[in-house]
């Protein structure tokens, strides 16, 4: 339940069983934030997410001039883009790079998986792993920021979450919604979503009614429009219990077999493509996982010696991610979507250049593996109304440090933001401790990041 937001886990799985207290605590702790959620610009945000961290080699910055024991068996492909070449087990991304732009320059500090993600999505310096990030990320201070008012859908789903990431001491009722199920399965459906029996409405409705009594409770005190704010996440709980069409947002099989097809009859595939169904009905930040029995034995990008064979694992995998994610691209930019969404495809980190050889932990064989490497990491940007085919960035022969273009997570994330229409300066939220904590004390938007019409009016 960790990554449920409380107003619709308590919504849509019983708010009948919360105390008068409980439901008043709840109802404050939507902010007044939400007030403004009008007054954004409506964009939106997908992050297909890598867990594990994708090697940088075997993806967009390949070195075939580098030493053997660093360049890998793979041979690189022409793009769409002059000069600029892929691995050659991306031939679909290739074909479409007029489309995104690739930043082969993000570095941070965060050498394990939960400090890396923790650091690209939050902005600050965490040393320290923790299971859950204590700073909110910032899809989370997004969705605060916006609110949830007069809405059908929760505007942060996770489809699936990225791990190690939270509200932090947002609180969770700014978790994303969480969708954990496999959606290309026959069976596959969101509980709770529309189509609620009457029974469940009728528990829903009664609650519903305590208004009046959690309005006399606060009467003489300054609370008022914290209740205001809260009715409308219990509008947003009662919406997606009962209507149908927050029902229809989730259902795949509303789109055509050749659509279907186009991104893959695979769980990577069918997971990029209810991304796009999610934005298309209005969901405002939506995060994806590519992880589980596709990526290999591990479940993951985690490509060490020991968990595969890193060359092996990639070959497998890269099929359904480069379907995918070229087709999601293609997609967002055919529905004419690519103003208002941004696609964000990255790991937390990229790999070793170097190849690492250990014995595989299952047979004892000795196999290659590259390990975690924050000091260069690839990461591909499309929609928001940038410029494809643009590569911002570049790394030595070897893949090894960045040589032009060093770009911070503080930059990753002010380009970010930009583009969600949040301007970082001057917000800043309560820590556990009650310390204002700035949701981002540095960093400078990547203009070519940037959508041009921004470009152009300074």
């Amino acid at each position: 339940m960790h990554h449920r937001r409380e107003f619709l886990r308590f919504g849509l799985t019983g708010l009948a069983g919360l105390s008068l207290p409980q439901l008043y605590q709840l109802r404050q702790t939507a902010g007044a934030e939400g007030a403004d959620a009008n007054n954004h610009k409506r964009t939106a945000v997908i992050v297909v997410f890598l867990h594990g961290g994708a090697s940088h080699l075997e993806t967009w910055d390949p070195k075939p001039d580098a030493p053997v024991e660093y360049r890998g068996p793979f041979q690189t492909i022409a793009t769409k883009t002059p000069g600029l070449r892929f691995c050659e087990l991306l031939p679909k991304q290739a074909a479409i790079s007029d489309r995104f732009t690739v930043v082969r320059s993000l570095v941070h500090t965060g050498f394990c998986h939960g400090i890396g993600q923790q650091q690209m999505f939050t902005g600050h310096e965490i040393r320290e792993f923790r299971p859950r990030s204590e700073h909110p990320e910032f899809l989370a201070i997004t969705s605060r920021l916006r609110g949830n008012q007069g809405r059908l859908l929760p505007n942060y789903v996770g489809a699936t979450p990225i791990p190690y990431l939270g509200a932090g001491y947002l609180g969770p009722a700014y978790e994303p919604f969480a969708v954990l199920g496999d959606p290309n399965l026959p069976e596959f459906k969101v509980p709770n979503i529309g189509g609620a029996e009457q029974a469940a409405l009728n528990r829903m409705r009664e609650r519903m009614g305590l208004r009046e009594q959690l309005d006399r409770l606060a009467k003489g005190s300054d609370d008022r429009g914290n209740l205001e704010a809260g009715d409308q996440f219990e509008k947003l709980a009662w919406n997606m219990l009962a209507a149908p069409a927050a029902r229809s947002a989730f259902d795949l099989t509303l789109e055509s077999p050749e659509t279907r097809d186009c991104y893959g009859r695979n769980t990577w595939g069918q997971q990029c493509l209810l991304a796009r169904r999610l934005v298309e009905a209005g969901v405002e930040l939506v995060t994806t996982t590519l992880a589980g029995p596709i990526c290999g034995r591990v479940q993951n990008w985690d490509d060490h010696a020991v968990n595969h064979h890193v060359f092996d694992a990639m070959a497998s995998r890269a099929p359904s991610f480069d379907q995918a994610v070229a087709a999601l691209i293609s997609d967002i930019f055919e529905r004419g979507l690519d103003q208002k969404v941004m696609v964000i495809v990255t790991g937390e980190f990229g790999r070793t250049p170097k190849i690492s050889y250990a014995p595989d932990s299952g047979s004892g064989i000795m196999q290659p593996g590259r390990d975690h490497w924050p000091r260069a990491t690839s990461l591909l940007f499309a929609g928001g109304g940038i410029q494809g085919g643009q590569v911002i960035g570049s790394t030595d022969r070897r893949g090894e440090d960045v040589t032009e273009r060093r770009i911070g997570v503080h930059d990753f994330l002010a380009t970010v933001y930009r583009h969600l229409g949040v301007d970082p300066r001057g917000v800043e939220f309560q820590d556990f401790a009650g310390r204002p904590i700035p949701i981002l004390s540095a960093g400078t938007p990547i203009p070519e990041l940037l959508a041009r019409t921004s470009r152009k009016s300074g």
